[in-house]
């Protein structure tokens, strides 16, 4: 931890003081591969609360024990996103791992309309502002960060020749020696309770570009649990040589949803337990975690492949 604040001067205020002691030094900041083939994505979305910061509190201590890359799946400041919510809230919790960190935007960061909180905070890690979709890489693996909030004013919607489908059509086919994973905010399938808040089938257009360009993974939050679903199509057939397994979590540290009645394909359920996913990248290979907030019990893993023609170049 730093300790500015211990050598404050004459003049320096209680706040500084204050936030200076909040800010920490990130304990692994390494994103590198330790072989050049072997990579880390690690995250989850729904994360900080101010009325209520023990979670992402819990979430970020895990993220302290684990290198790579992080993935932050949207509604990461709430209530409304605000530039104070990021700062006071975010930025002192998963705030400690910005360097490293790759996020994309919840329907809560558009509490204001054109999520200006959000995009000030991040600059250019968030993308182009107004817009909050890009890609990067990761070895052999692509990975791309979606804007799910499909009716947000400055997207221009998530359908076919929307400006996000098109980008998203070009930046696959560029990429076509990839194996290649996806995550964003909403899912498009979720066995939530409520299904209007759960299911957003206004991302099936994006859904079948990923799923032509034999994507392996989708990653979401919104609803406050964990479910992983077997591979599927984008009409949510199972798929097991081509289909992209969805992994919903949501269990960044603001709260808990119940879930309802498992929709076709889902493989394991948890509504209780704040956690992380973590996905190890290798050539052809992937393997995932969900590892739980201290004194929590669920846990989940398991492997997986990238699908044929995503094998990657030799």
């Amino acid at each position: 931890m730093l300790l500015y604040a211990a050598f404050c001067f004459p003049g320096c205020s209680q706040t500084a003081q204050t936030a200076a002691v909040l800010q920490k030094v990130d304990p692994s900041p390494s994103q590198a591969s330790t072989d050049g083939q072997t990579f880390i994505l690690v995250g989850a979305g729904d994360i900080a609360s101010c009325k209520d910061p023990d979670g992402a509190r819990a979430t970020a201590k895990l993220l302290e024990q684990i290198p790579g890359t992080i993935f932050a799946a949207g509604d990461l400041a709430y209530e409304r996103g605000s530039s104070a919510e990021f700062q006071n809230c975010y930025g002192t919790s998963w705030g400690e791992f910005k360097a490293r960190t790759k996020p994309t935007l919840g329907n809560h960061e558009y509490a204001e309309p054109t999520a200006s909180g959000y995009f000030q905070y991040w600059g250019t890690q968030a993308g182009p502002a107004g817009k909050g979709y890009y890609s990067f890489d990761l070895g052999s693996w692509h990975i791309v960060a979606l804007n799910t909030n499909c009716y947000a004013r400055e997207l221009g919607g998530c359908g076919k020749g929307s400006p996000q489908e098109e980008w998203l059509k070009k930046d696959l086919a560029e990429h076509p020696d990839s194996c290649v994973a996806a995550y964003g905010h909403h899912a498009l399938f979720s066995s939530g309770v409520f299904k209007s808040h759960a299911v957003h089938p206004e991302l099936k257009v994006l859904w079948q570009d990923l799923y032509a360009a034999h994507a392996a993974l989708v990653l979401a939050g919104h609803e406050h649990s964990y479910e992983r679903f077997a591979p599927q199509d984008p009409d949510g057939h199972a798929d097991p040589l081509n289909g992209i397994r969805e992994i919903v979590v949501g269990t960044g540290g603001r709260s808990h949803d119940p879930l309802g009645f498992a929709m076709a394909n889902s493989e394991v359920r948890n509504t209780d337990t704040y956690g992380v996913i973590k996905l190890t990248l290798t050539p052809g290979h992937y393997t995932w975690q969900f590892i739980p907030e201290a004194g929590k019990m669920f846990a989940d893993s398991g492997s997986g492949v990238c699908p044929p023609h995503a094998a990657p170049a030799s």
